[in-house]
């Protein structure tokens, strides 16, 4: 603590060693010291529950323009593949919705950058001036991983099978390249 009574200082967040994942630990347990990982059991009979719980209504709300929000879309997604590492019990609903709809605003800053391009008329000068999308597009960037790191941190040290393979971030960009193409076929078909 500073003299002034705030708390300044100290170990930056992330600093030092990284972690090994769970599931490499056990692998190379070369100091035989235990490993602790909190596992799922397989079968839970007394619990009765859906497949996935209900997405919330504003992570797939009409927008502006008309569209729906792929955000729901993201949040299953995500949370699919939590399901199936057997870890989904350990993320926070709230953490899975702010990565969600991060990424779909992101999403929109960047069909908003390929619309309008990366330069704006400033509105009172009229001189040229750096898009207001480029700017907002990095912060839902930064919101992203944020918000992916946590997942991934929980998935690492709790899964004991390999997940990086299963990434669903793997396919991001094949996903915008898909979204595009859909764009331009329908531009063709009108």
């Amino acid at each position: 603590m500073a003299k002034d009574g705030t708390n300044r200082g100290g170990r930056r967040a992330n600093s030092g060693r990284k972690r090994k994942p769970a599931f490499e630990k056990i692998e190379n347990n070369t100091t035989h010291r235990p490993v602790t990982v909190i596992e799922a059991p397989d079968e839970i009979p007394s619990l009765v529950g859906t497949d996935m719980p209900k997405v919330a209504d504003y992570l797939s709300a009409k927008q502006r323009d008309g569209e729906e929000l792929i955000a729901g879309e993201i949040y299953k997604e995500t949370l699919v593949w939590l399901k199936s590492l057997k870890v989904d019990h350990l993320v926070s609903k709230k953490i899975i919705e702010t990565y969600a709809i991060s990424c779909a605003r992101w999403q929109q800053c960047q069909e908003a950058i390929t619309k309008y391009g990366f330069l704006g008329k400033h509105p009172t000068s009229g001189a040229p001036i750096k898009s207001p999308y480029v700017a907002i597009q990095n912060d839902f960037f930064t919101d992203i991983h944020v918000a992916w790191d946590k997942i991934y941190q929980i998935v690492k040290d709790n899964c004991t099978t390999d997940y990086r393979s299963t990434d669903p971030r793997n396919d991001i960009m094949e996903k915008l390249l898909r979204k595009r193409e859909l764009q331009r076929k329908e531009k063709l078909q009108k």
